[in-house]
C-alpha cells in the first residue's frame, strides 16, 4: 500500500510539473521579429546606452563590443566598466574606444566597501548613461544585429518599461542542451507571470536587461542592489515595486552566451546563484535538492517494480519531454535534447545542494577573485 501511495504521489508531482509547463509556455516565446519593416527606433532622437561590467574578459570582449556596435535601427552608446581587470581587457578596450567614439571606457581600480563588484560596475556605468534606455548585458554575450531594435519595438507596443531575454547557449553536448531545456522549464512560470502582468511576478536576466532609463532611476537601480548576488532578477523586483511593466522572452541564439556547454559545467556556473536565489535559506535548499532527487529516483525505479502505480510514475517523469520538446522547437533544436531533459533534473537538484554546500563551507561567495561573507550577503539581499 505504501509503495502505491509513494508512486502515486510521485506521479502527481511530475504530471503537475508537465501540465504547469505546458500552460505557462503559451506565454514563453521568442522575441518577435521586425517583420521586414523599418525599426521604429531608427531616428536621431532615440539613444540606447549599453552597460557592460567587464573583468578579465580578453577572450570575448572584443567580439561582444563589435556585435553591439553593429546593432541596426537604434543609436547606441556602449559604456564598458573595466572592473579591476588584470589580463589584456584594458588594452582591448582602449583600442576599441579609439576606433569608435560610441565606446566609452571607465576603469575601476578599487572596489568600495559594501558592494559586489558587478553591482558596483553596473551602478557606475548606469551613472554615465545618457540614453532613453539602458541595456545591461554581460561581457561574454553576443547579440544578433537586430535584437535591440526588436526589444524596443516590443516595449513600445506593450507599453513596457523593461524587456528581458533568457541567456541563450551554444552547447556542444546533448547534456548541455538538455540542461538548458530543463532550466527554461523552471523559468516558464516566471516568464508567463510577467507577460500576463500577474501580481507579485517579476523577472530580470543579466544577459539582456533592457530598461527605460527613467524607470531605472525611479526604482533605485543598482544603488539598491549593492550586495545582491541575484541582482539581475532583483532588478525586476525593484521595477515591479515601482509599478513598471516587464516583458520576457526566450533568448536562444538572439543572446548567445558561452557560459556552460555541459551539465557539469552548468553546475559550476550556478555555484554562486542557486543558494542566492533561495535567499540563503538552508532548509529550502535541502528540501528542494534532496526531495527533488528522491522523487526523481522513485519515478525512475517505478517501472521496474512491475506495479501499475510505478509504471505511471515513470510515465509522469517522461512526460516532461513534452514541454521540453516545445522549447526545443522554438530554439530550432532536435527532439533528442528534449528526450534527455527529464533525466537532467537530478543535476539541477544537485546544483542547488552544491551551491548551498559550497557557500556554507566557505562562509560566503568567492566571485571573480573577491570574497563576500555570507553574513554580509544575507543582510544585503533585497527581499
Amino acid at each position: 500500500m505504501w509503495q502505491s501511495l509513494l508512486f502515486g504521489g510521485t506521479a502527481a508531482i511530475f504530471f503537475a510539473m508537465t501540465a504547469a509547463s505546458l500552460f505557462h509556455l503559451r506565454w514563453a516565446r521568442r522575441l518577435p521579429s521586425l517583420g521586414g519593416s523599418k525599426p521604429v527606433h531608427d531616428n536621431e532622437s532615440s539613444l540606447c546606452s549599453v552597460v557592460l561590467a567587464a573583468r578579465d574578459e580578453e577572450t570575448r570582449i572584443e567580439i561582444t563590443i563589435r556585435r553591439l556596435l553593429a546593432q541596426e535601427g537604434v543609436r547606441l552608446q556602449v559604456i564598458v566598466v573595466d572592473d579591476r581587470s588584470q589580463d589584456g581587457t584594458r588594452e582591448i578596450l582602449r583600442r576599441l574606444a579609439e576606433e569608435d567614439a560610441r565606446v566609452k571606457v571607465e576603469r575601476i581600480d578599487v572596489l568600495p566597501d559594501g558592494w559586489l563588484g558587478k553591482c558596483h560596475a553596473c551602478h557606475v556605468g548606469a551613472g554615465l548613461a545618457t540614453g532613453d534606455w539602458i541595456l545591461f548585458t554581460d561581457a561574454d554575450c553576443w547579440l544578433k544585429p537586430d535584437v535591440v531594435a526588436r526589444a524596443l519595438r516590443v516595449a513600445e507596443r506593450e507599453s513596457a518599461d523593461h524587456v528581458t531575454l533568457t541567456p541563450g547557449v551554444a552547447p556542444e553536448s546533448p547534456g548541455g542542451r538538455a540542461w538548458h531545456l530543463a532550466f527554461l522549464m523552471t523559468m516558464a512560470d516566471w516568464i508567463s507571470g510577467v507577460n500576463r502582468d500577474r501580481p507579485k511576478r517579476y523577472l530580470g536576466l543579466g544577459a539582456f536587461n533592457l530598461v527605460r532609463a527613467a524607470a531605472y532611476r525611479e526604482c533605485g537601480g543598482y544603488e539598491a542592489l549593492r550586495l545582491t548576488v541575484f541582482d539581475d532578477v532583483k532588478l525586476g523586483l525593484l521595477l515591479l515595486r515601482a509599478g513598471k511593466r516587464t516583458r520576457a522572452f526566450i533568448g536562444g541564439d538572439d543572446v548567445e552566451c558561452h557560459w556552460g556547454e555541459t551539465a557539469p559545467a552548468m553546475v559550476k556556473v550556478m555555484e554562486k546563484n542557486y543558494f542566492a536565489a533561495l535567499e540563503y535559506r538552508t532548509a529550502s535548499a535541502l528540501g528542494l535538492g534532496i526531495g527533488g532527487i528522491l522523487f526523481w529516483g522513485v519515478a525512475l525505479v517505478g517501472p521496474f517494480t512491475g506495479e501499475a502505480a510505478g509504471i505511471v510514475a515513470g510515465a509522469a517523469l517522461l512526460s516532461l519531454s513534452l514541454p521540453a520538446g516545445i522549447l526545443a522547437l522554438r530554439l530550432g533544436w532536435s527532439w533528442s535534447a528534449a528526450v534527455l531533459a527529464p533525466f537532467i533534473y537530478p543535476a539541477l537538484f544537485y546544483a542547488v545542494l552544491n551551491s548551498a554546500f559550497v557557500t556554507l563551507r566557505q562562509g560566503g561567495v568567492r566571485w571573480r577573485e573577491t570574497f563576500y561573507s555570507l553574513d554580509a550577503l544575507r543582510a544585503g539581499t533585497l527581499r
